[in-house]
């Protein structure tokens, strides 16, 4: 099975950009704990702090969708309308 390549793009609201990396940070730790996960990386834009950025590699497609039914993804998933300026943006992608 091929790897899955990921970049999502979060962009907060800005009177909640604090709280919003927060959560995310929490989605990291334990993200990167899970035996799947290659990489797990997480960036704010230094012009514009509300959008941030992940970058993820997992083993599988069907690992990443049992990480996507993690409860520290569905919570921000369910807080997300409260947080950000429009739903997250996934691409899922091929080095080239």
């Amino acid at each position: 099975m091929p790897q899955i390549n990921l970049t999502a793009i979060v962009k907060s609201l800005p009177e909640k950009i604090e709280e919003t990396k927060a959560m995310l940070q929490e989605m990291v730790f334990y993200s990167i704990k899970e035996k799947a996960c290659l990489k797990y990386e997480l960036h704010q834009s230094q012009t514009e702090p509300h959008v941030f950025i992940f970058h993820e590699i997992w083993k599988s497609r069907e690992d990443l969708d049992l990480h996507n039914k993690q409860p520290y993804i569905t919570g921000f998933i369910e807080k997300s309308a409260e947080l950000l300026q429009e739903p997250v943006s996934v691409y899922i992608t091929d080095i080239i």
